[in-house]
């Protein structure tokens, strides 16, 4: 017969054993800890590497493509200051090869009184007369449509050339000297006085073939710069997939999932947003570092052209990175995740319900996206992503639209996926309404077949 002190031991010994075996289950904390290390430091390449490989893409598909840089320059050709900055420099150029004073000698006793005509007009001093006059005709050829083809061929020539003498596979117009990188402006000058030919400016026929060495690049460690650019332009494509690689592996290795995967889509937003600072950062210490005679507005204008894709993408990258977190954060078990999932619910079944009552039957319909609703969400995902995918050079509204899009979707699976039938009414099914039970309040009760919006 068992007395009380036996049982005692016996219920001691049981909790004792069942204590080792809890034990024995649970997977050692080192090794925890050992996943959670390197689940975090593949989450933090990867973040790091994000921005690199924004930069390596743009490279590539901008910088390192001359079709896709000529279409992002194009529309430089109608912008003020950059039509202001070519009229000075050609203005310039084509005054250093006037002879001012042999410019009335050299021309016709019957088109001398037509000059003098036009010169007297523009003031007293010969040489600013001359110059206000190459002024105003070198605006009219800027502000023409003409311009447009000849900054569009001259871009395409300095890019090709500008491309090879960074990668090194030939020679061009661009040619790398004592760490300068300067580029020919002869074509573009011929061109430009064929255009002031045409425009009446008939002096400019006597100005020869002028080779000018316009300075693109000028830095002390261009072989470095070379490097660079030739290893951001093979990883354009690889870099950023390295990246979200490294972060995916970061979020299958960790034992928190969903946690992590919020980590990596905020870090992801972070970096990314921290490159357009450092862009827009950049844009005013490059600004304040060019010489006097180097106009900034013309410039600013160029810069801003060419970093606008790389602008695009950063935008993107960071809409992409918080859609995502919240995407996962409203998944998740959290309370306030809960409450919004039980708002999206309930909002469905109140807006069905309201159907119901207006005569709207899904008919054949309903059953059939209930029997496949988990297919459908899946497809209705993979729909989304594969259209971000296949989208050229989607934006953050692109991303913001397609999240929208595919919410509005999945609420319509739901609302076809409501069953009226097997819908619970307040106060009954022991409770499950949204009355109080016997062991305090009760829940809201939950649509059937209700996921994660």
């Amino acid at each position: 017969m068992n007395t009380p002190e036996s049982d005692r031991e016996l219920e001691a010994l049981r909790a004792r054993v069942a204590a080792l075996e809890a034990e024995a289950a649970r997977p050692p904390v080192r090794r925890h800890r050992l996943r959670s290390f390197f689940a975090a430091l593949l989450i933090v390449l990867g973040c790091v590497l994000a921005p690199l490989g924004i930069v390596a893409a743009w490279t590539a598909d901008t910088i390192g493509d001359t079709d896709r840089y000529v279409e992002t320059v194009a529309p430089l050709a109608s912008d003020p200051d950059v039509q202001a900055a070519v009229a000075n420099r050609v203005t310039g150029a084509v005054m250093e090869h006037i002879d001012l004073q042999s410019l009335l000698e050299g021309v016709a006793p019957e088109q001398r009184p037509l000059l003098e005509k036009a010169l007297g007009r523009l003031g007293d001093s010969l040489e600013s007369a001359v110059r206000s006059f190459v002024h105003e005709k070198t605006e009219e050829v800027v502000a023409s449509d003409a311009f447009e083809t000849v900054w569009t061929d001259a871009n395409r020539a300095i890019h090709t050339s500008v491309v090879r003498a960074l990668t090194g596979s030939g020679e061009g117009a661009v040619q790398i000297k004592n760490d300068t990188v300067t580029v020919d402006l002869a074509p573009v000058i011929e061109r430009v006085k064929t255009r002031l030919v045409d425009s009446g400016l008939t002096v400019a026929e006597k100005i020869p073939v002028v080779h000018t060495d316009f300075t693109v690049l000028k830095s002390d460690d261009i072989g470095k710069v070379k490097t660079g650019f030739r290893l951001l332009e093979l990883m354009g494509f690889w870099l950023p997939v390295i990246a979200v690689l490294l972060a995916a592996g970061g979020v299958l290795l960790s034992a928190h999932r969903r946690r992590s995967l919020i980590a990596a889509a905020l870090g992801f937003a972070a970096a990314a947003l921290v490159l357009g600072i450092g862009l827009t950062v950049f844009r005013t210490v490059y600004l304040n570092a060019l010489p006097d005679t180097v106009s900034q507005a013309a410039a600013g204008s160029v810069y801003d052209a060419l970093v606008r894709l790389l602008r695009t993408t950063v935008r993107m990258v960071v809409t992409l990175g918080v859609v995502l977190a919240v995407a996962a954060w409203l998944s998740g078990p959290g309370r306030s995740a809960t409450v919004v999932r039980d708002l999206w619910h309930s909002g469905i079944a109140a807006t069905r319900a309201t159907a119901d009552r207006v005569g709207m039957r899904t008919g054949p319909v309903g059953p059939f996206v209930r029997r496949h609703r988990v297919w459908i969400t899946w497809i209705l995902v993979a729909a989304a992503i594969l259209a971000y995918v296949l989208w050229s050079y989607p934006t953050g509204w692109v991303v913001l639209g397609l999240a929208l899009a595919l919410l509005f979707a999945l609420a319509v699976a739901e609302f076809l996926a409501d069953d009226p039938d097997a819908r619970v009414t307040p106060g009954t099914e022991g409770g499950r309404g949204t009355g109080d039970g016997p062991d305090g309040p009760s829940r809201p009760a939950e649509v059937p077949g209700g996921g994660s919006p």
